[in-house]
């Protein structure tokens, strides 16, 4: 295997909100999703609308309701809808009965809830609205559309009730849209306001969870930050990126004129840590980060690392590395979970299904060898979150609309290394009349009956049910046994656990495969867990494994699964896979219970708790660096599992040095702590930006307070090194573990 409150309350006229205290136990988390679970994506306003009286925003006009009956009308997507959280509460035996176990909502605090308008050639308009939660005003306060603070709250009580974990989409690349590009850059908003403090500093809160007018100023929110008079330098304020394709374009100029957070600054850091602990503090079970790919990693890891390390941490935490596909920034997706610990969303694997099983652009056999070439790139591979379709690109249903593929598909979706997710509605064959995300964004209370008998729906649970039982579909390596154009046999493997899965993608025409495969079934009879769904039956294994595989009928998909005890203890997955001394771990597998011996390399860990499928321990104090985790249990000992402890707490420091370079030429930072690679030249920094050459900088996410050397390197176009000449360089980095510091502008030795 590889590596890798109720709030405390104090009254007086109002009630204030204590950020960072510990969460008890009516507001506890579920726990990480892991591989185990099934993830379903909603989007809130497009879900169901189990509250009317809260659809009106502040304009009438930015709600689609051309018959003035309260009810969003699902024609002009741009607009809201009506969706909330009581519309997913109402739902929720409709997931359960799916077989949802993990459940994905937009951003839940204020948005910008003014007209965004996009002037068109020939002086017409176009009025958007901020329902997808991507636009923040406030994070501190609910979006009203969604629903009340308080009903926020049942609506995770009421999903852990019964076993589902919420993950919330969460911003912190940008506000709102500053400038309109469609008018002459003219401005326009991305101001952040947040609640009335106290005279400790602590935002103000009613008893219900909602801001006050403390100040008397008759508001219940202040201005903090404005693009347009930044005295703290709280934005880049670059202008939009456009074509600009180097990092530094990526990650501090402007996309699609969102104001740009200056994740560099102490400031800003400070207050988006603030930020997400606020909802983690609410007992939340993940985050899903929204536009990694447009984000500081060094920022990214130190957020990630301050949520994680706190009494309620570690949580899942996936986000959005949105790559086309081939991607000339494929390394660095690829790469940006190991460097920051935050997982991705699998585009890669979203681009092959779709071409796979969409237009057939692509054979069988190359989603076969996409899922071997991404088990060797990831790291964790099963921790990676797949999907057929989401809210950032087309629904599948216009790509694909027989039935019989579109099943195949959710068939290799849900056995398919990694944490699939499901896309609101796909489960009701939703289609799109375009191929815009925007038109995929269907108003699903409009657009289907929520109806529990669909050939998908009855997939899903199925193979969520699956999962559950049989550990090789989360935890289980991938082993392709035959591929053609049209044919894919393949099974995943858990030490003597297996799954096998055979699909003919062809929706009217039989394929001849006619060979055996070998498996790790014991010999005997295997009902098909799809129970039939997709014309599959029983097999027989016999002569030690073997499974003859004949013609598969169009539109044939089978699932069977091999599921006996394994001997001694083994770990399947860890979460986190990225931590300091001092934090919470959990580890998943089998055979876990009893008086186990937890380390980290050669160190014990303490044991806080274990039964048979999990363990949740303390991170000892044990040198920083990549470590490998077993579990001793009963003088048996497991497969390792890859961990990286961090030296401390992170923060920032930005390196900068003059240097002139050929083409083809980078600069990396290496030095005497794991953070810079502890002088390994193929674990040192990413390369640094350039946007001012031959000026370089790089921030870099070390310990606090601690003092290291360092040098710099050159990289050719090759990966031959040279180094700097010279006595290694010495930096302290900040001890505020919210700031940044920055070295001098060196030159090259």
């Amino acid at each position: 295997m590889k590596k890798k409150i109720v709030a405390f309350f104090m009254v007086m006229m109002c009630v204030v909100c204590q950020l960072n205290v510990p969460v008890s136990a009516s507001t506890s988390a579920l726990g990480p999703v892991t591989p185990k679970d099934v993830v379903y994506q909603i989007i809130t306003d497009r879900f169901a609308d189990g509250d009317p009286s809260n659809n009106v925003p502040s304009s009438a006009q930015l709600f689609d309701d051309s018959n003035n009956d309260n009810k969003g009308d699902g024609d002009d997507l741009k607009l809201y809808q009506g969706g909330d959280f009581q519309g997913i509460i109402d739902k929720i035996p409709y997931l359960k009965g799916m077989g949802v176990t993990a459940v994905w909502i937009s951003a839940p605090y204020e948005n910008r809830d003014t007209p965004i308008i996009d002037y068109q050639p020939g002086g017409s308009q176009d009025i958007w609205t901020s329902f997808h939660g991507y636009h923040v005003r406030n994070y501190f306060a609910t979006n009203k559309h969604f629903g009340s603070m308080k009903k926020f709250e049942q609506l995770r009580d009421a999903l852990h009730a019964n076993g589902i974990k919420l993950v919330i989409d969460f911003v912190t690349n940008h506000s709102s849209r500053w400038l309109n590009p469609t008018d002459n850059f003219s401005p326009e908003d991305g101001k952040l306001y947040e609640p009335d403090k106290d005279s400790n500093g602590n935002y103000v809160f009613d008893a219900n969870g909602e801001p006050v007018d403390l100040n008397g100023d008759g508001q219940l929110e202040n201005l903090l930050a404005d693009p347009h008079n930044d005295t703290q330098g709280f934005f880049h304020g670059l202008g939009d990126r456009g074509g600009d394709t180097s990092s530094f374009g990526f990650r501090h100029k402007e996309l699609g004129s969102l104001a740009d957070y200056s994740q560099e600054n102490g400031v800003v850091v400070e207050y988006l840590e603030k930020a997400a602990q606020f909802w983690v503090d609410k007992g939340i079970d993940g985050l899903r980060h929204d536009a990694t790919l447009h984000m500081n990693p060094a920022f990214v890891k130190g957020l990630k690392d301050s949520i994680d390390s706190k009494s309620n941490g570690p949580l899942t935490h996936f986000g959005e590395f949105f790559i086309g596909r081939p991607d000339p920034k494929y390394d660095e997706y690829q790469s940006f979970p190991d460097r920051t610990g935050v997982n991705n969303l699998d585009f890669e694997f979203f681009r092959c299904i779709t071409s796979t099983f969409g237009d057939f652009s692509t054979s069988m056999a190359d989603f076969g060898n996409m899922l071997c070439y991404t088990t060797s790139d990831y790291t964790y591979e099963n921790q990676t979150v797949t999907f057929l379709d989401n809210h950032d690109v087309t629904r599948f249903g216009y790509y694909q609309a027989r039935r019989e593929v579109y099943n195949a598909a959710l068939v290799a979706l849900l056995t398919s290394r990694g944490t699939p997710n499901i896309y609101y509605g796909t489960e009701q064959y939703m289609t799109p009349n375009t191929n815009s995300d925007v038109g995929g964004r269907m108003f699903m209370e409009v657009d289907s009956s929520f109806n529990t008998s669909t050939d998908a729906y009855n997939i899903i649970k199925n193979m969520s049910d699956l999962r559950q039982e049989n550990d090789a579909l989360a935890y289980g390596t991938t082993q392709i046994l035959y591929s053609n154009n049209d044919v894919l046999v393949m099974t995943r493997k858990f030490f003597d656990k297996e799954v096998l899965i055979a699909i003919n993608r062809q929706p009217d025409n039989s394929v001849a495969v006619n060979t055996n495969v070998t498996t790790g079934f014991a010999d005997g009879n295997y009902n098909d867990e799809l129970n039939g769904i997709m014309k599959a039956c029983g097999i027989v294994v016999s002569n030690g494994g073997k499974v003859y595989v004949g013609t598969l009928p169009g539109g044939y998909a089978g699932v069977w699964s091999y599921n006996p005890n394994n001997n001694g203890p083994k770990i399947g997955n860890v979460m986190s896979t990225m931590g300091r001394a001092g934090n919470k771990v959990y580890i998943y597998g089998n055979n876990l219970d009893g008086n186990v011996d937890v380390k980290f390399d050669n160190v014990s860990a303490s044991v806080v708790s274990n039964t048979a499928n999990y363990i949740e321990a303390i991170v000892p104090n044990v040198a920083a660096g990549e470590v490998n985790i077993t579990v001793t249990n009963n003088g048996s000992t497991s497969n390792t599992f890859g961990y990286t402890v961090l030296s401390g707490d992170q923060v920032q420091t930005i390196f900068r040095v003059n240097a002139n370079t050929g083409f083809g030429d980078t600069i990396h930072v290496v030095g005497s702590i794991p953070e810079l690679g502890n002088w390994d030249t193929n674990k040192c920094t990413e390369a640094m930006m350039n946007p001012n050459y031959p000026q370089w900088f790089l921030p870099v996410s070390v310990p606090a307070n601690t003092s290291f050397e360092f040098k710099f390197i050159k990289k050719d176009a090759n990966g031959n090194v040279t180094w700097e000449s010279g006595s290694n360089r010495v930096f302290t980095s900040t001890s505020d573990i919210n700031g940044t510091s920055e070295t001098p502008v060196y030159n090259w030795n």
